[in-house]
């Protein structure tokens, strides 16, 4: 990776970027309503729990698909990976979630001046992009390879779950970064060129998520979007 690449991946991954995230929990505000997410511990095993039985386990293999129909110039095949990974989100809201950040990010990158002009006309042949299909195709576009690709997407993930956690419960913030330290270790041993080799295998079930997810949308109080 050269040193443009390396700053275009820390921009990707910076919780900075605007697509929104911010306002999402992905399930985990309606955990802590529900008492199964109550401190440190319970929100590390969720967090990291999520991140291998559904994030890793599914998106990071779409994520990696989408990004070889874009290096194929392939948009048929993107298009129906889309379609396919919006049809497997749980709820409402995380369809909703993932929809939102997408269609951020593609206004996002069709202001930047150093992507070739015909990648944003090509997201926007997509009706609903999700936030892997834009995100592999801006990775694709930078020519940044697959492992780093999937490595800053789970950490961008992971950070804003820590965030979201720290926001929700009475947690500190030395204990937030205890927590993402731990799960920067996990997700530097899973975005491995060895540890991506999955695509045969993709897994989607965290019924845990799926029902508290769709409980989330009832919640009387709320701070997050999803």
């Amino acid at each position: 990776m050269n040193p443009l690449q390396r700053m275009r991946l820390f921009q990707m991954a910076s919780q900075a970027l605007p697509i929104g995230g911010y306002s999402h929990s992905h399930g985990l505000e309606s955990a802590i309503d529900s008492g199964v997410v109550h401190d440190a511990a319970s929100a590390e095993r969720w967090i990291l729990d999520v991140l291998k039985f559904s994030v890793n386990s599914y998106e990071i293999p779409c994520l990696l698909r989408m990004g070889s129909a874009w290096t194929a110039a392939d948009l048929a095949r993107v298009g129906a990976l889309n379609e396919e990974f919006l049809a497997t989100r749980e709820s409402a809201e995380l369809r909703s979630a993932t929809v939102q950040m997408g269609f951020s990010m593609r206004a996002l990158l069709a202001a930047l001046p150093d992507l070739p002009p015909s990648f944003p006309a090509s997201l926007h042949g997509i009706e609903e992009p999700s936030l892997p299909c834009v995100w592999s195709g801006a990775a694709v576009a930078w020519e940044l390879a697959p492992e780093d690709s999937a490595a800053a997407y789970l950490w961008s993930w992971a950070e804003n779950q820590v965030l979201v956690a720290v926001k929700s419960l009475p947690l500190g913030q030395s204990a937030g970064q205890r927590i993402l330290l731990r799960l920067g270790t996990e997700i530097a041993q899973l975005a491995t060129a060895e540890g991506l080799r999955r695509d045969d295998s993709l897994s989607n079930f965290a019924p845990a998520l799926a029902i508290l997810a769709s409980q989330h949308e009832t919640q009387y109080s709320r701070l997050f979007r999803s």
